[in-house]
């Protein structure tokens, strides 16, 4: 069971009657609370329907989320269709762009303020409407620990625009024409003008980054209703989606469908699976491993990384490959892809509909010509889109989006040149004295989870402006750091443990030696480690601290990545089982 904070006698209690304010008279507690509802004008005939809440998490700094006011409406339209009361209520809303210093660092405090108010407001079921990169991990994490009955809907992709007649989408095309203004390709006009394409509607990223990448494991895990992955934010199907969640939001409160039998060892590694299929990005992991380790599982990455060598990437979407979200969702969306999947999932998984993962494949009927979502026998990628590293550089691991890295750097051996942290590195990135070659591997310490602090994704490592102009368009590159789904690159990031914390990495010095190898999963500081011992001894590290706040909160308590970033007091206290379990 999901972790709680105490046993609470008022756990059976319903609707209005559940989790009462304590005035040390429980029928004078729900007198008052009818009392005040009252006031907005509810009947006593509303008040006695099973209560769902609505997590609203829409705000001006979130145009990802521009659509939660008519997502809100559907919703409540089909919980009174279903015989429910709706009660919406805000939440920390959390925006990938707006977050200073990154939304990372606010994923785990969105996360505690979606569970406490859950637990502190009388609802027997309740909707998280999400969509942003940070938004739809924050509310499964603060679900799962609350452990009610709860159902995901999610906000949508943005549609995609047109620059001189190319089809252009949020972000995987903002980096790429960044790079080309970085490499003097196109002027200042041009980039102006791509400026004004590249998000042609309110909605998520509509490339396969991180929010597109959470949307579809949400579905893969039971939490949505089927079909709930794909509908891009504005169009009339995500609407629907939203009407059909206010509905099944009732029906799991009346069954009493809790989180926890839906959030099971066999459900993430059914995500795992969708993860690696669709080349999801390597911000999945921390978040599904967060998640996880708060109903007590724990992330095996050697197993995940031997599901990966099995699981082909079969969805053809940017960065790995060339479409967007609206044609996923043309082509049949999750259904399509899941029915590909059938012989590597748990069919018997079970889903917020009450019936299984393999029930919901066989309704959504025969599948159609497409493009999108390749056959086993034909995949875009022939293993996950995502492989496990290790070795010295990494004794806790790190990750590469092998499917968007550069085949030809994936077996390479280089020179450091080492970056202490990101204003180090925003310093000296485009210094034409840089002394960097093509050759060479770029290392950027101090980006990890307490070094920044928050991991952001400043691992994204921009081609040194001396290289952009002379045509390189990738270089080996490193850290303890994330990047964007979005992103692409022969990029290495996650090492853990970070420097910050005294890791390998903090000891990593400009002219060392690394050795990469995709094909053997190694990651190889080419340094004796007597050499590291003594530097370890003149250089010790002395992790980073703050006086007050929630930032002296999240120094103390953040875990590494391999523990998903979370708070180590939020993680649920036994563990369960590792997953995936490495069986098929």
């Amino acid at each position: 069971m999901p972790p709680s904070h105490e046993t609470d006698p008022q756990d059976a209690a319903q609707g209005m009657a559940k989790g009462l304010t304590n005035y040390g008279d429980r029928g004078f507690s729900l007198f008052l609370r009818k009392a005040f509802i009252k006031g907005a004008g509810y009947t006593d005939g509303a008040l006695d329907r099973p209560v769902v809440g609505i997590a609203n998490t829409g705000s001006a700094y979130n145009p990802c989320h521009g659509n939660a006011p008519q997502l809100i409406e559907a919703v409540k339209r089909g919980v009174m269709l279903a015989g429910g009361l709706p009660m919406d209520f805000p939440t920390i809303s959390v925006h990938e762009s707006f977050s200073q210093p990154t939304s990372m660092y606010l994923r785990n405090l969105m996360s505690m303020d979606t569970e406490e108010m859950i637990r502190a407001q009388p609802m027997d079921a309740v909707v998280l409407i999400g969509g942003c990169d940070k938004t739809v991990p924050a509310q499964l994490m603060g679900a799962a620990s609350a452990g009610i009955p709860a159902i995901q809907l999610i906000t949508g992709s943005m549609l995609t625009g047109s620059h001189r007649s190319e089809r252009v989408g949020a972000c995987t095309d903002c980096r790429r024409y960044w790079g080309r203004f970085r490499a003097e390709e196109i002027d200042a006009q041009e980039i102006a003008d791509v400026n004004n394409q590249l998000v042609a509607s309110v909605g998520t990223c509509s490339v396969m980054g991180t929010a597109s990448t959470m949307a579809c494991i949400a579905e893969a895990l039971g939490m949505t209703v089927p079909g709930g992955a794909s509908p891009p934010a504005v169009t009339a199907d995500r609407i629907r989606v939203a009407e059909q969640t206010g509905t099944q939001a009732v029906q799991i409160a009346r069954e009493r469908l809790t989180i926890d039998k839906v959030l099971t060892a066999k459900a993430f590694e059914n995500a795992m699976r969708v993860l690696l299929a669709i080349g999801g990005s390597t911000n999945g992991i921390v978040h599904l491993t967060a998640i996880a380790g708060r109903l007590g599982f724990e992330v095996d990455l050697k197993a995940l990384d031997r599901m990966g060598r099995e699981t082909p990437v079969l969805l053809d979407l940017k960065p790995s490959g060339d479409h967007y979200m609206e044609d996923f969702h043309h082509a049949g969306g999750m259904a399509t892809l899941l029915r590909e999947l059938k012989p590597l999932l748990h069919l018997d998984a079970l889903t917020v509909t009450g019936r299984t993962l393999g029930e919901e494949i066989e309704r959504a009927g025969p599948g159609f010509p497409q493009d999108v979502v390749r056959t086993r026998a034909n995949p875009i990628y022939p293993q996950g889109g995502i492989a496990v590293l290790q070795g010295n550089l990494a004794p806790g691991g790190a990750i590469i989006k092998q499917s968007a890295a550069n085949p030809l750097l994936m077996e390479h051996e280089g020179r450091a040149v080492v970056f202490e942290n990101a204003a180090d590195m925003a310093e000296r990135i485009d210094s034409p004295d840089l002394d960097v070659t093509a050759d060479d591997i770029l290392v950027l310490k101090n980006i990890g989870p307490k070094g920044a602090p928050g991991m952001p994704e400043a691992g994204y490592i921009p081609i040194p402006l001396k290289l952009a102009k002379a045509g390189v368009k990738d270089i080996v590159r490193i850290s303890d750091g994330r990047m964007s789904g979005t992103a692409f690159g022969t990029i290495v990031l996650h090492v853990t443990p970070e420097a910050a914390v005294g890791g390998p990495l903090a000891h990593v010095r400009s002219g060392d030696r690394i050795r990469l190898s995709v094909k053997e999963r190694a990651l190889e500081l080419l340094v004796a480690p007597q050499e590291l011992a003594r530097r370890a001894a003149e250089r010790p590290v002395m992790p980073p601290t703050a006086e007050r706040g929630y930032r002296k909160l999240f120094l103390q308590t953040v875990t590494q990545a391999d523990q998903g970033v979370d708070f180590d007091f939020l993680r649920a206290p036994q563990t369960q089982a590792r997953v995936p379990s490495g069986k098929p």
